[in-house]
């Protein structure tokens, strides 16, 4: 069975809006001042808490700012937790993509860097979870992405065959997992990163979600 494994953060779903409200959470817990702006950090929302973290550590110029972005993460965490779908939305034609590959016979799954537990419960809220017939999350194995083994580990709790699989995503994380995994890669060009991410180039660009079951035939005929 042919098998599309999606990233989850810029790829399916603009999650930044809500990730960086977490950030500015957790700073504000520590005794800071907002250092994140919505519409401006998208990019580095999507390379996750920590990555925000050290961003606004050197916008303080904080000394130690190493030891304030290992205190803050788990406030990050537990702050997103509790505003996880506030500002997050799909992208256009995403879950329409997905029931055309299920119809087709596509396995499909999620692979991201996102702790499991919160991919759920996103995912749950979002009201697609029942979609995907996988999710491996940053911490379902010992290793996450770019390691290959999460990716190949979704393909085959979603019933595909690693050999005839395809990674959705929008980072230099997804590209590298892919190659590292030895399998295509299509990058979206509608995330923070835009068409930026040409210059990683991935098998593919999906300038929008219609364009998806071409992509698809022709990487994974």
């Amino acid at each position: 069975m042919r098998c599309v494994i999606f990233d989850l953060d810029g790829t399916l779903a603009d999650t930044a809006g809500d990730l960086i409200a977490a950030a500015n959470a957790a700073l504000g817990r520590m005794g800071h001042a907002p250092q994140l702006v919505m519409g401006e950090d998208d990019g580095v929302a999507l390379r996750g808490g920590r990555a925000m973290l050290r961003l606004a550590a050197e916008r303080m110029a904080l000394e130690d700012g190493g030891a304030m972005v290992e205190a803050g993460y788990p406030l990050l965490l537990e702050a997103y937790g509790e505003a996880i779908d506030t500002h997050t939305m799909l992208y256009p034609g995403a879950m329409e993509a997905v029931g055309r590959l299920k119809a087709r016979g596509v396995a499909v799954g999620i692979c991201t860097n996102k702790p499991e537990g919160l991919a759920e419960t996103l995912l749950t809220r979002l009201g697609v979870r029942g979609e995907f017939a996988a999710l491996i999350g940053a911490d379902t194995l010992p290793v996450r992405k770019p390691d290959p083994a999460p990716l190949r580990e979704a393909v085959i709790r979603a019933g595909g065959v690693v050999e005839r699989s395809i990674l959705i995503g929008d980072t230099v994380t997804d590209r590298e997992t892919a190659r590292a995994a030895g399998r295509p890669c299509a990058l979206v060009t509608f995330g923070p990163t835009g068409r930026a991410v040409a210059d990683l180039e991935p098998e593919a660009l999906i300038e929008h979600y219609d364009g998806l079951d071409a992509i698809i035939d022709r990487l994974i005929p």
